[in-house]
């Protein structure tokens, strides 16, 4: 199980590294952070939908009332250009963290 910060704290990038493959719906979103997470994160309707309005406020990505092939009618999220080039800083940050935290971690940063 995460932690809350952690989940927050990841949440965005996540998402958005999601739509920037193609548009989608919300428990599409949900079953493609567990299947790529190894089951490791749960995410809920309740904690995904803020998350996406929240993207969505924030101009980063939009939606759309579209019927599936199955003929039901779902709200489609996709990326926009500002969502992309935010993805793009976010990684850039996770990337150092990561990188931080594995130094750490292998015991290669000499701490003084």
């Amino acid at each position: 199980m995460q932690s809350k910060d952690l989940v927050a704290a990841s949440a965005k990038p996540l998402v958005l590294s999601i739509l920037v493959h193609k548009e989608s719906y919300g428990y599409e979103i949900i079953q493609n952070v567990k299947k790529l997470s190894g089951g490791n994160m749960q995410w809920t309707d309740g904690m995904l939908y803020p998350i996406l309005h929240r993207l969505e406020d924030q101009g980063l990505i939009e939606s759309a009332w579209k019927t599936s092939d199955e003929g039901r009618r779902r709200k489609y999220y996709r990326i926009r250009k500002e969502g992309k080039t935010a993805l793009a800083e976010n990684r850039k940050q996770w990337d150092i963290v990561n990188s931080t935290l594995n130094k750490i971690w292998e015991d290669k940063l000499c701490l003084t």
